[in-house]
């Protein structure tokens, strides 16, 4: 995870061409995000922080990663997660971002809560979610309308405790 670099916007306007990438980060209407929009990212630092996600190898970025909506009375966080193109999904960097971020949330930010929503055809996001220990907390059905069908939108969470206990995070003695 790094912070935005200037350069990043040009290669985050390409992940718009790919219907897939669009249709399961967010569950607005998917519609391209415009440079300024890009470039603004991140800008609102108080309720966010916001990363971008690289290759270890040549740092090449292939995604991004954010905590939005943070209410520091309540300890709570939303989290937003996007893996730009398809070639760089499925090979294990989302579930290694949500570990990051997670232990960032927990750790650095000291909050106690994160959720997330997600539409319910977007099962390899569910499973990445789940795989780090986030649970079913809800659903809203019928509340998202793609391709002419409705969809749930899945509402899912994770608490510092459970964050701890699923990764065997010693605490008191600082180890992780």
């Amino acid at each position: 995870m790094t912070p935005p670099h200037a350069e990043d916007v040009q290669t985050m306007l390409q992940w718009n061409e790919d219907p897939e990438y669009l249709r399961n980060v967010d569950t607005d209407i998917a519609i391209p995000y415009s440079e300024k929009q890009l470039e603004d990212e991140g800008e609102t630092k108080d309720k966010e922080v916001y990363f971008r996600l690289r290759t270890l190898e040549d740092e090449q970025l292939i995604g991004f990663v954010v905590i939005h909506s943070i209410e520091w009375n309540n300890r709570c966080g939303q989290l937003a997660i996007g893996i730009g193109l398809a070639e760089h999904r499925n090979k294990g960097y989302g579930t290694e971002a949500l570990n990051l971020i997670l232990r960032y949330a927990f750790h650095e930010l000291n909050l106690d809560r994160v959720g997330l929503d997600v539409i319910a055809y977007n099962a390899k996001g569910i499973r990445a979610y789940e795989k780090v220990g986030f649970q079913l907390e809800g659903r809203a059905r019928s509340a998202v309308y793609r391709d002419g069908k409705r969809y749930d939108r899945l509402l899912m969470g994770i608490l510092r405790s459970e964050w701890e206990a699923h990764n065997q995070i010693i605490v008191e003695g600082g180890q992780a």
